[in-house]
């Protein structure tokens, strides 16, 4: 555990709805109070946003993190890709998770390809069992200084059967924002901006792209946490847009949260583009960046969190990602 803090950091920014001088959102967010002031003793934590029901109960900034500046929420924006492609499978754009990715990707293909690259499909990719080796980890630094990221990701040599092993990899979710462009002739960007710009305050306010211009298909998204608070209330709210306006089809939202694999890190349960843990004895699926970058959705608790951190140290190996998980625990738990 880090060290504790007696001081805590000012809240920065409640919605107005907390200032009801009676009924349910203040009184829970009286009980969330002296948590988040607790949480101040965390190091790395620059933001947590706490909401039920759409009313957000919480919004602090720690260390002059502030809720409406962007962050750069790294890892955690593999599940907005993947929410993403499933847009793209409702609209007629790709085929399904059962599609397979060569064809589309054809050009960037290895002279003398493995025979099961042709085997790799999008829901490999979606569920990091592509059998592709990673390029995430200790291979990162070399694959981002390739001159081609997608052909550098699809040379890369199979290490398992497609549909074996959970192999974390940013290498996938790129090949999905390549696969998202070619099959539509649109940038992922314009595609999300498009697709998921009627969810409420959501919006993308800079993503990096590759040396062909293909948007970084998960990682370097950078967002304000409301922004990804909203994301992250749309898809607990079963796709729907605060007007109601369904957004994100509702089964593929069962389909990323349905558990496929798991994390040999962790052992947590890992869908499409999403992590899932029991968290205060409820199931909570999560998105998580480097760092620190977490976004929660409970739905028997009809709750999500986001938290942002600093962006300079991993936040498994420094036990800050612990540290994040237990404080959604008692969030959560404040909350019943």
């Amino acid at each position: 555990m880090h060290r504790r803090s007696l001081l805590a950091a000012p809240l920065l920014l409640l919605a107005p709805r907390l200032a009801r001088a009676q009924g349910e959102p203040s009184d829970a967010a009286a009980r969330l109070a002296p948590l988040l002031d607790r949480a101040a003793a965390f190091e790395p934590l620059r933001t947590v946003l706490v909401m039920r029901d759409g009313e957000t109960l919480a919004a602090r900034g720690y260390k002059g993190g502030r809720v409406d500046r962007p962050a750069n929420i790294k890892s955690a924006s593999k599940s907005i890709l993947a929410m993403l492609v499933g847009i793209a499978i409702d609209k007629g754009v790709l085929e399904g998770a059962d599609q397979k990715i060569a064809p589309l990707l054809r050009a960037d293909l290895p002279d003398d390809p493995d025979p099961r690259l042709y085997e790799i499909t999008i829901g490999h990719l979606l569920s990091m069992q592509a059998g592709l080796e990673r390029t995430s980890g200790p291979y990162y630094g070399q694959w981002i200084a390739s001159p081609n990221w997608v052909r550098a990701a699809l040379a890369r040599p199979l290490i398992d059967e497609p549909g074996g092993a959970m192999l974390y990899s940013t290498g996938s979710t790129h090949l999905l924002s390549a696969l998202l462009t070619r099959a539509s002739g649109r940038s992922t960007l314009a595609l999300a901006r498009d697709w998921l710009g009627a969810i409420e305050g959501f919006s993308i306010a800079d993503w990096e792209r590759d040396r062909q211009g293909i948007y970084f298909g998960g990682n370097q998204m950078a967002m304000r946490p409301t922004a990804l608070l909203a994301f992250a209330e749309c898809c607990r709210n079963t796709g729907r847009n605060r007007a109601g306006e369904q957004v994100i089809p509702p089964a593929w939202i069962e389909q990323c949260w349905t558990a496929r694999t798991a994390s040999r890190f962790t052992g947590d349960a890992y869908g499409y583009g999403w992590f899932a843990r029991e968290i205060a004895g409820t199931r909570v699926h999560y998105g998580w960046g480097y760092g620190g970058q977490m976004l929660y959705v409970a739905p028997e608790r009809a709750a999500c969190l986001v938290m942002t951190s600093a962006t300079d140290a991993p936040a498994g190996r420094t036990g800050h990602r612990d540290d994040l998980h237990a404080l959604a625990g008692d969030i959560l738990a404040a909350l019943d």
